[in-house]
């Protein structure tokens, strides 16, 4: 089985407004989809007009983040990625990522 290469995408201008509220830029965000471990999860409650997921992973740097994304399939193993909003985990969400079997 193959990997799934991921193309990612953002406005550049709500990448600059999340860098500000969270302190957390898109490119470190990206970097949650290479933890083997990241849990995703359907968000229903804010999949009106697309299907949006959240991400919970860890970085490149070490932290864990929550990044909430849409994606669609462009090739057989090719997944577009739109990162929507980045930020740390809070307590609750890393006890669920470091306590969550796999």
């Amino acid at each position: 089985m193959s990997a799934t290469l991921y193309d990612f995408d953002w406005d550049t201008n709500k990448a600059r407004t999340n860098l500000v509220k969270h302190g957390v830029s898109f490119r470190l965000a990206s970097s949650v989809f290479r933890d083997p471990l990241a849990l995703t999860i359907f968000d229903h409650g804010h999949s009106t007009h697309e299907d949006r997921w959240v991400t919970v992973g860890r970085a490149a740097n070490g932290q864990t983040l929550v990044v909430v994304h849409s994606s669609q399939w462009i090739a057989p193993a090719a997944m577009k990625l739109r990162i929507i909003s980045a930020r740390r985990a809070d307590r609750d969400e890393l006890r669920d990522y470091e306590n969550t079997p796999r």
